[in-house]
């Protein structure tokens, strides 16, 4: 039962080296683990009693039964520390590949455990799924709790968790070493309640050496969750998502904004991230482009630059105009310019890295497209508003029931008869707005 539960690790492994993009041989991990995680659990299991290792060394080192849990993790996160050196992956990024193939690995293994009734069964029970090991290792024959299928189905439990932990980490930016936080946590706290149902000795507070080590295990993990969520909480969201997408690219997924009463099924649009406009809005605007021939178009809040980009396609397929687009983050700005230098379009694009209530534009403008920060798209627009065609449009994106500032704004603006409004029922909402003054 080891030896399937390092098959089904080691498949597990390879899926999440491969989804997560990272250089490493599974089996060449899986195995350097499982030596690493036999000697550890080994050792440990004969170190907690010095008096019996020391009575019969040869026979307690080389018996086929007495693998501690607390010891395996130990040797296996000492050959991990080697092993994300080896490969060049950051430690917590191994980590996090490796937690749900131990995870399961474990479980799987401790199915041997109850095969060989070698006293990792529980306290008597009168349930209906108590079980006997009349010819076990350590035989019984009163009915016992099973704890080997708990903690199988504990394993099964936290290995789903996690999984699906790292794919969301996956689609959306996600503080790295999150997965391994919860695996210390989740699998020490398995292990602790557990115990109290074991027939394991007790020593520290009437609790096992398991239970202590749970313990232990239990502190790493929230210690971990506590710096790393710190850390991540520090960096500004733009600055996370730009990362992310650096990492892993533009990842298209089902838009997961929470429903509201307008849009009650924000999954049935498309989206890249959280701060891009919904892929559908983004074929708007390129539409909106292909039908007005605009030959100003200015956004603000250039971001990544996505928006960016299918307006410019618009552009391109007219064959004249050009889109402003500023980003006030430097840093963020950068990474859009990057993107935009690479698309070949700038002929039609022109970037800036100031504020939008600073920027400054020459002509009329055609579309106006409002997509930076929340708090100062009605100064966007009332600064803009002068030099915006008649004719023209105003978009104002993120103007959901749920966001509200943008939608009150709108429609304040438009109780002052400054524009005429109408609200797009799309999962964060959109503005299209004409401007009154002057308008034929």
């Amino acid at each position: 039962m080891v030896w399937l539960g390092l098959v089904c690790g080691y498949f597990v492994l390879q899926a999440d080296l491969t989804r997560r993009r990272l250089r490493g041989d599974a089996v060449n991990i899986i195995s350097i683990l499982a030596l690493a995680g036999l000697v550890g659990s080994k050792l440990y299991h004969v170190l907690e009693t010095p008096a019996d290792l020391l009575a019969d060394p040869l026979g307690r080192l080389f018996s086929t039964s007495g693998f501690a849990w607390f010891g395996a993790a130990l040797g296996g996160l000492a050959a991990l520390v080697a092993l994300a050196r080896h490969y060049g992956i950051p430690l917590l990024l191994m980590l996090e590949a490796t937690a749900p193939a131990a995870t399961l690995g474990y479980g799987i293994g401790r199915i041997g455990c109850l095969l060989s009734g070698d006293g990792d069964y529980g306290i008597p029970t009168s349930l209906p799924w108590g079980m006997s090991f009349p010819h076990g290792l350590v035989p019984t024959s009163e009915r016992v709790h099973p704890t080997p299928i708990y903690e199988f189905l504990a394993a099964a439990a936290i290995f789903w968790f996690l999984w699906n932990m790292g794919a969301r980490a996956l689609r959306e930016p996600r503080p790295v070493g999150e997965v391994a936080a919860h695996y210390f946590l989740l699998t020490g706290l398995a292990r602790f309640l557990v115990e109290f149902i074991r027939i394991n000795p007790r020593s520290i507070l009437g609790l096992s050496n398991a239970q202590a080590a749970s313990l232990l295990s239990m502190a790493a993990g929230v210690a971990m969750l506590a710096v790393i969520r710190q850390r991540f909480r520090s960096e500004k969201a733009e600055h996370r998502i730009v990362r992310h997408s650096r990492e892993r690219g533009e990842v298209l997924q089902p838009e997961y904004h929470r429903p509201t009463p307008e849009c009650p099924h924000p999954e049935r649009w498309k989206m890249f991230d959280s701060m891009t406009a919904e892929v559908e809005v983004l074929e708007f605007l390129k539409r909106t482009v292909t039908t007005l021939k605009p030959n100003l178009v200015v956004e603000t809040g250039s971001f990544m630059g996505i928006s960016t980009l299918w307006i410019a396609e618009g552009l391109k397929q007219n064959g004249f105009g050009k889109v402003i687009t500023c980003e006030y983050d430097a840093k963020v700005c950068a990474q859009a310019q990057e993107k935009l230098e690479a698309s070949g379009l700038m002929p039609w694009i022109e970037c800036r890295n100031e504020s939008s209530l600073e920027m400054k534009v020459g002509g009329a403008i055609d579309l106006f497209f409002s997509d930076s920060d929340i708090e100062i798209r009605e100064q966007e627009v009332r600064r803009f508003l002068p030099q915006i065609s008649p004719n023209g449009l105003i978009l104002m994106h993120d103007a959901s029931s749920h966001l509200k500032v943008v939608r009150e704004a709108a429609l304040r603006m438009e109780q002052e008869g400054l524009l005429s409004v109408l609200l797009l029922p799309t999962p964060r909402g959109l503005v299209v707005a004409q401007k009154r003054q002057g308008r034929i």
